[in-house]
Parts: C-alpha cells; structure tokens; sequence
C-alpha cells in the first residue's frame, strides 16, 4: 500500500514536470505561431537537445520576420551553434534592410563570425564615422617643424569587412600621408596658408586600399609650427665641427709640446758634452806642459787672449745694454 502511494506520489511530480517544460516550449511555440515565425513545437524539442536556447531564436525569427526578412529557423540555429551573435546578425539585416543596403543573411554571419561588429558596420555605413588622427609632425624643406591633426570621415565597406584592415591602418596611413605632404613643401609658409593641400594631395593616393573602410573626406583640424629642425641640426654640426677642430688643436699642440721636450733633451745632452769637455781642458794643458809642447809664456798669452776677450764682450754687452736703454 505504501509502494503504490510512493508511486503514484513520484508520477504526479514527473506529470507536473513535464507538463512545465510542455508548457514553456508550447508557449515558445504559440508565441512563434502567433507571429507567423514558423517554428516547430518538435523543432524546439530538438533545440534544446543540442544545447540552442530556443528563446533566442523565436524572437531573433520574429524579429526578422516583423521586419519583413524572410530567415531560416536552420540557419540561425546553426550560426548560434558557430559562435555567433544571433540577435546582432538580425539587427543588422534589419538595419541594412531599412537603409536599402544589400547584405545577405550569409554575408552577416560571415562579418559576424570574423569578430567583426556587423551591426556597428551597417550603422557605420548608413552614418559614417570621424576618427582624429593623433599630432602628426614633418619637416619642410625650410628646416621649419609643423605639427598637424587630422579628421577623417570614414564608411565601411562591407564587401571589404571580412578580411580588410582596421581603423589603425587608416590612421597610419593618413599619418604618412601627412608627413610627405609637409616635407615636399619647399617652405612652410605653403602648408600654413593652403593646409587644404595635404587633405588633397593624401586623399588622391588611395590610402583605403585593402582596408574595411571607404575614406570619404580628410580635414586638416589644426596647423602649428615647431621647432626649427633646420637651424638646430645646423647648430649641432657647428658643435661637432668645433669639437673636431679643438681634438686637432689639441693633438697639435701635444705633439708641439713633444718636439719642444725633445729639443730641450737635446740641448740639455750637448750642454752635458759641453761640461765634459770642459772637464778634460785643464787635464789637457797639464799633458801639454809635462810633454813641452806648452810654455809658460804660451799659457799666459792664453790666459791674456780670454782676459781680453772677456773684457770686449763685457764691453759689448754694456753698449748693447745702452742701446736698449
């Protein structure tokens, strides 16, 4: 009697249980039913068998299907399963749809699963997108520095989404743009008084090439001068120049100072010969005497040449010295 209670208690539960989750698909279903979506009661059974929130797809369908779209119950079953943005793809649709932009449900899914925001791009594409360059600096042949910022008014290309480069490639490439553009300027005064001539010159060189964006316009936002790269490098050549110059100087008079020591050395060394010459004179004149080949008359003669000698040059001297006076 108990067994039969238990078990009548444990079927009335797993009625009641599955009568809720009857519930929740049917009523997923009459919404979709009610809304001409076209979903299946035995199709939302399945979805959630394979892990696909049937939620998401009903009102992503009846989303498309009040728009006007005609979308499949499949397909975006199978985008979700991919890692797609269910809901997104079908904002997109309708936001493409309504700006007669031409976009499949395929090439939405494609956009959206290359990690790209295709909602953001159709909206880009209907109200295109400013982005600023940051400061961009060039040279003119003037040597002068300008600094420039750049707007640049950009649509996406939706041909070219998948696969195409981002806005950092616009933004290098304007910046490149820009800094040719200066530094083709013969002087600087050209680019302040015609700054409509970079906007020109960068938008005629096709820089959304291989890009995901059409470049609808370039404005020049501001223009201001720098430094003067032309008299700085100048200068800094002057200081190298001056500091080759002094290292020669230098080297010219460390080698002067050189020879100078070499001189002195010299003269210091036939001094020191001089001396010992000198020396060896008295030694010489005692020889002479002992050999007789010196008299004593002969050696007073000497001693009165040098006195006269010494005298006369003391003489000299003194005249010299008054001269001078």
């Amino acid at each position: 009697m108990d067994f039969k209670i238990i078990g009548l208690v444990v079927g009335f539960i797993a009625l009641i249980v599955f009568a809720l989750i009857l519930y929740g698909f049917f009523q997923l279903w009459f919404q979709a039913l009610m809304s001409k979506a076209d979903v299946s009661l035995l199709g939302l059974v399945g979805m959630r068998f394979r892990k696909v929130p049937g939620k998401v797809i009903v009102e992503a369908k009846i989303m498309g299907i009040k728009a006007g779209l005609t979308l499949s119950t499949e397909e975006l079953e199978a985008h979700y399963m991919a890692g797609g943005h269910v809901m997104r793809v079908v904002q997109a649709l309708i936001a493409a749809d309504k700006a007669n932009i031409p976009l499949t449900f395929k090439r939405a899914a494609a956009i959206d699963l290359a990690g790209r925001n295709v909602l953001e791009a159709v909206q880009m594409s209907v109200n295109p997108k400013v982005i600023e360059t940051p400061l961009v600096a060039g040279v003119a042949m003037d040597g002068i520095q300008l600094k420039a910022v750049a707007r640049v008014t950009v649509r996406t290309n939706l041909d070219k989404l998948v696969g195409g480069a981002g806005e950092e490639t616009i933004l290098a490439r304007v910046g490149e743009g820009i800094v040719s553009t200066i530094g083709s300027a013969r002087v600087h005064k050209q680019v302040l008084e015609h700054p409509d001539e970079i906007s020109k010159t960068v938008l005629s060189k096709g820089l959304d090439s291989g890009t995901a964006f059409d470049i609808l316009s370039i404005d020049i936002a501001d223009v201001d001068v720098g430094k003067n790269i032309g008299a700085g490098l100048e200068t800094d050549r002057a200081e190298a120049d001056k500091k080759i110059a002094q290292a020669k100087a230098e080297e010219r008079r460390a080698m002067a100072i050189a020879q100078e020591q070499e001189m002195i050395a010299r003269v210091a060394e036939m001094r020191a010969k001089v001396v010992e010459a000198e020396a060896q004179i008295p030694m010489a004149m005692a020889e002479a005497f002992r050999s007789g080949n010196l008299g004593v008359m002969d050696f007073y003669h000497m001693k009165n040449m040098n006195a006269d000698t010494a005298m006369r040059e003391k003489i000299g001297g003194g005249a010299d010295q008054k001269g001078k006076a």
